[in-house]
């Protein structure tokens, strides 16, 4: 199985993660994590909810069959545990149901918003491939196809003597509230965090094919990787792989300048 790549499962509220990527909050998290063949793990604050282990499920909350969408989640996990070689991982998107709740904490309309910006709704893909790990050693979640074509940008940068790295690739519509709700509670306003970040539901980090680059050195998601040689390689190569800037410097949708910002199209 471990030859197969390894693949995350989403659902609208919780994620299916294979064993082993998950680090651990305690000596007793750790010891579950390692014998886990999958983690049930809230989308919302990224809370674990239950390992499936060899002897059967082990919920790691009390009242475990009340959590929000866990029922469609135990069944996508029984599923692949039935048939793991021969049932194929799910495909398509998710639906956007809950989305203009979402929205409704920070006080913005969708059709309003949509309208203002440009931005499309981006669903999240109902299922993720691991293409590697970011600077900080976090899995790196993209669409298979995005994930193959990072993989071949960041070797052919490699083989010009460029040093790639990925900052972030995947987030989910619940993350993406949690970055508005973190900066709000450190005194920014909305119409502040929306010139940095897109409103949830219209980041193109939810569709799975959109990673942030740096490289070793350069501060994350700073103007000044413009000044660096591998935004100039990217410059020059990128779109031959695939990925495209998203955010030019005076583009339509109202983001700043994000040199760093790279969509695969391909």
């Amino acid at each position: 199985m471990r030859n197969a790549p390894y693949l995350l499962l989403n659902t609208p509220d919780i994620e299916l993660w294979p064993g082993g990527l998950l680090r651990a909050r305690s000596n007793h998290d750790a010891r579950l994590l390692a014998r886990a063949s999958h983690v049930l793990r809230r989308k919302r604050d990224g809370r674990y909810l239950a390992v499936q282990l060899r002897g059967g499920l082990m919920p790691l909350v009390t009242r475990l069959p009340e959590e929000p969408g866990v029922e469609p989640a135990l069944a996508l996990l029984d599923a692949r545990l039935s048939q793991p070689a021969r049932m194929p991982p799910p495909s398509g998107p998710l639906p956007l149901d809950g989305l203009q709740q979402r929205l409704d904490r920070l006080g913005l309309d969708a059709s309003a918003y949509a309208a203002q910006t440009g931005l499309p709704l981006v669903a999240e893909p109902a299922c993720l491939q691991l293409a590697g790990f970011d600077r900080y050693r976090r899995p790196l979640w993209l669409t298979r196809g995005a994930a193959r074509a990072w993989q071949r940008l960041h070797a052919a940068a490699a083989i010009d003597g460029i040093a790639l790295d990925a900052i972030s690739g995947y987030r989910s519509h619940a993350y993406q509230l949690g970055i508005f709700e973190r900066k709000l509670a450190r005194g920014l306003d909305v119409a502040a965090i929306l010139t940095v970040n897109a409103a949830p539901g219209y980041s193109e980090h939810h569709g799975g094919n959109a990673l942030d680059i740096g490289t070793p050195g350069e501060p994350p998601a700073e103007e000044s990787f413009e000044r660096t040689p591998a935004f100039a390689w990217l410059q020059r190569r990128a779109g031959e792989l695939g990925f495209h800037l998203s955010y030019p410097r005076d583009n339509p949708h109202g983001i700043v300048y994000e040199p760093w910002h790279w969509c695969f199209r391909g």
